[in-house]
């Protein structure tokens, strides 16, 4: 976004529950004060096989501390999440504790291209958040460490099917003569009977 247009971007509704304002902390650089917050979680905030569900209470606790070039904001947030394992593919419910630190400028001429800005006195902690909760997220979850999955022949759960659990491997070169077998198998039981 050019640097013009950004200076003059005020867009932020003070109701939406991720913007926060800051106007107690005025522009004095050293003040500082502290907010807990139980948020509903944003949409799309899931990878693969596990997320946080659109409308789930995120805890927040943070710091927002002013600073010369804008408003320092520290904190954690904790969120459930929900999915599956993806070794047996059992619903997985669990939950997740990030860490986030983000600097809003005051202004444009301050920041880079990619930093965020103060809207005025408000700022959105959205962005800061989904970017922390999607890159802790596992990619590839488990419901335990010693999860042993499905069997890859026919899909049965390894836990539940116990150490014996196996299929008898054929080389494809000898099953012909496999075939040829249990045929003579079969012509020996009727010449008996």
């Amino acid at each position: 976004m050019p640097q013009e247009s950004r200076k003059t971007l005020h867009s932020l509704d003070p109701r939406a529950p991720w913007v926060i304002s800051t106007h107690d902390l005025g522009r004095r650089p050293g003040s500082m004060r502290e907010i807990s917050r139980a948020l509903p979680a944003p949409a799309n905030l899931s990878v693969g096989m596990i997320g946080v569900l659109k409308g789930a209470e995120i805890e927040l606790r943070m710091r927002l501390e002013a600073v010369m070039e804008g408003v320092l904001v520290t904190g954690t947030a904790t969120a459930p999440l929900s999915g599956e394992c993806s070794r047996c593919l059992d619903p997985l419910n669990s939950e997740i504790e990030v860490g986030f630190q983000e600097l809003f400028f005051y202004s444009a001429e301050d920041a880079a291209e990619d930093d965020l800005l103060l809207d005025g006195e408000l700022l959105d902690l959205e962005p800061t958040f989904r970017d922390a909760v999607v890159l802790a997220l596992p990619l590839s979850p488990v419901c335990g460490e010693d999860c042993p999955g499905l069997c890859v022949e026919c899909g049965a759960k390894l836990a539940e099917a116990g150490l014996d659990h196996g299929h008898e491997k054929v080389d494809a070169r000898w099953a012909a003569l496999r075939s040829l077998q249990s045929q003579n198998g079969n012509d020996q039981k009727n010449q008996e009977g």
